[in-house]
């Protein structure tokens, strides 16, 4: 029933080029932290290490380096850079700082870095919570007065659990401005 081109086919050996093309590709499609290139990187070897267990992956983890390196000096890679798309793709979603901080260290990205583009960048949590709000329509942005009575603290459980200060999550829930 099954060809033999249709059984999924085993991991290719890691060589120094095929890595750096593995590296260029993923950058054609995504922005990357070094940290997060370097996982990417180093997942796809563990991935043949598992395959053949006789494999030792020493001399490809200082491939992954090299590629690193290679990627940073032609500013293939760029950890302020890919911070800085970060910290507004997840303000534009309403995401608070903290949860942005977090997610950024995940990646690999320097607190220093952090901390500076955040100097530069004009961040309100009240507007950040509004937002939020007005996309998950909860509080004030709920259509029906009863609904938003009834449902003030599953609100305010929302807000506070995707991050956001209880007082600042208690003011936009109380308050009727539009």
């Amino acid at each position: 029933m099954f060809t033999e081109k249709s059984k999924k086919s085993s991991p290719k050996i890691p060589t120094k080029a095929r890595l750096r093309n593995i590296a260029l590709y993923y950058l054609e499609r995504f922005e990357s932290s070094e940290e997060n290139l370097r996982t990417v990187l180093r997942r796809r070897i563990d991935k043949y290490a598992f395959f053949d267990k006789e494999y030792h992956p020493e001399q490809a983890y200082q491939w992954v380096e090299e590629v690193i390196d290679e990627c940073v000096k032609h500013n293939f890679v760029n950890d302020e850079r890919f911070a800085g798309f970060k910290i507004n793709s997840y303000l534009s979603a309403g995401k608070p700082k903290r949860y942005i901080e977090q997610k950024l260290k995940q990646k690999g990205i320097d607190e220093n870095i952090i901390s500076r583009l955040f100097e530069n960048t004009e961040y309100s949590e009240l507007d950040t919570a509004l937002n939020f709000a007005k996309k998950k329509k909860i509080g004030r942005f709920r259509e029906d007065e009863e609904k938003r009575i009834a449902n003030r603290q599953k609100d305010l459980g929302t807000l506070v659990r995707a991050g956001f200060d209880y007082d600042v999550a208690k003011e936009v829930l109380d308050s009727n401005e539009d």
